[in-house]
């Protein structure tokens, strides 16, 4: 593996750098934790005005997928939301991996000019990191398909165009095999949204469908093919797509208020930070390995479990390290006097623990190590 970026790498980074300053505003910022929707539509069009979503986009960008890394990992540490564009880009390198050539000339293109969002549709109210024990059905009738059930956790589906939406299609067979992906206008009838507030301050949302209809088209995949059409989103979603530098972003608030307040003179408060800022490199270097895989036509599927686990279980740890030095003020919110680091403190340990989860818990993730890596049986 060489870590040593390109020159035309470095210049993506510096152009998404230059972006962010213009774009990615205070105002921005602050708007996104006051809604809830972590997502500017302004930073989204300006990427893509810049060429710069299509370069990054699975499967079709010319420095994918070390620039998709860098994409995500600089909008990461600058604090401006980006789990809107971050899935849409994970949807569009599905659809160009495993989608109709009628799928990827709708949507793919629409993704790229930074207008359109995807939401996914995996998890269920009574189900949780089982995905596959999912129960929302899509059963065929003639030529169309009719889905009924429900699902949990799918952010941004306020805000977006489209869903990767899991259905079961064939109950008798294992839970794995009975699956299939479709991707559905968010518009279809029979779809409605519930929002869904969070300790992180993230709006996500509870989505139902009754007696949803839409054609074959909408297949992604194969037929009771949707476990391994997951699995490639999965795939970019833990390893590549972002969520593992947000202790780079802490880090750099805690110690600007630190040194202000006169806090970063105690011996304890400087030793965490270094350790905190160690976890960072290590996380950073766990995921340039993974994009280092997909950029030599692998997927990678364990190796974003690691970086994963590793990277959120280390924010985790660094957000309550800072709570603790900061003392009271780590307990106030953003707009509050005397907010420690302007209550990013606050912000990421509340926020922290809820990366554990998305994307797959750290019990999911750490089973996949198990069985792919140590060798471990299933039943242990």
């Amino acid at each position: 593996m060489e870590f040593t970026l390109s020159e035309q790498a470095e210049q993506f980074r510096s152009e998404i750098k230059r972006i962010l300053r213009e774009v990615g505003t205070a105002e921005v910022i602050d708007r996104q934790h006051q809604t809830g929707t972590f997502n500017s539509l302004e930073v989204n069009r300006a990427l893509a005005a810049s060429g710069l979503l299509e370069r990054a986009c699975p499967g079709l960008g010319r420095g994918d997928p070390i620039e998709l890394w860098i994409l995500f990992n600089e909008l990461d540490k600058s604090g401006v939301g980006y789990d809107g564009i971050s899935v849409a880009l994970l949807a569009a390198g599905v659809i160009n991996h495993v989608g109709s050539d009628l799928q990827k000339q709708t949507v793919i293109p629409s993704i790229l000019s930074g207008e359109t969002l995807v939401s996914l549709g995996y998890s269920e109210p009574d189900h949780g990191s089982d995905v596959a024990s999912i129960t929302t059905r899509a059963v065929r009738d003639g030529d169309e398909w009719v889905i009924d059930g429900a699902k949990m956790w799918t952010s941004l589906a306020h805000e977006a165009q489209w869903i990767l939406l899991l259905t079961r299609t064939d109950p008798d067979v294992p839970k794995h095999k009975g699956l299939t992906m479709f991707l559905l206008p968010m518009d279809t009838p029979g779809i409605s949204i519930e929002p869904v507030r969070t300790m992180g301050s993230e709006r996500t949302n509870a989505t139902f469908y009754d007696n949803v209809r839409v054609g074959s088209e909408c297949v992604l995949g194969e037929v009771n093919g949707g476990w391994r059409t997951m699995g490639v989103a999965l795939a970019f979603e833990r390893g590549v797509m972002g969520g593992t530098a947000s202790g780079v972003s802490l880090v750099r608030h805690f110690h600007h208020w630190a040194r202000g307040t006169g806090l970063l003179d105690e011996p304890i408060v400087r030793e965490r930070l270094a350790r905190i800022a160690i976890d960072n490199v290590v996380a950073s270097l766990l995921t340039q390995k993974a994009a280092w895989i997909a950029a030599s036509g692998g997927l990678p599927g364990l190796e974003g479990s690691m970086v994963k686990v590793f990277a959120t279980e280390a924010y985790q740890k660094a957000a309550a390290w800072c709570q603790q030095m900061a003392g009271p003020a780590g307990l106030l919110h953003f707009h509050e006097p005397g907010a420690a680091a302007e209550g990013y403190v606050d912000y990421d340990a509340r926020h922290a623990p809820v990366t554990t989860i998305y994307g797959g818990t750290s019990e999911v993730n750490r089973n996949n190590i198990a069985e792919r890596h140590l060798g471990f049986p299933k039943a242990r």
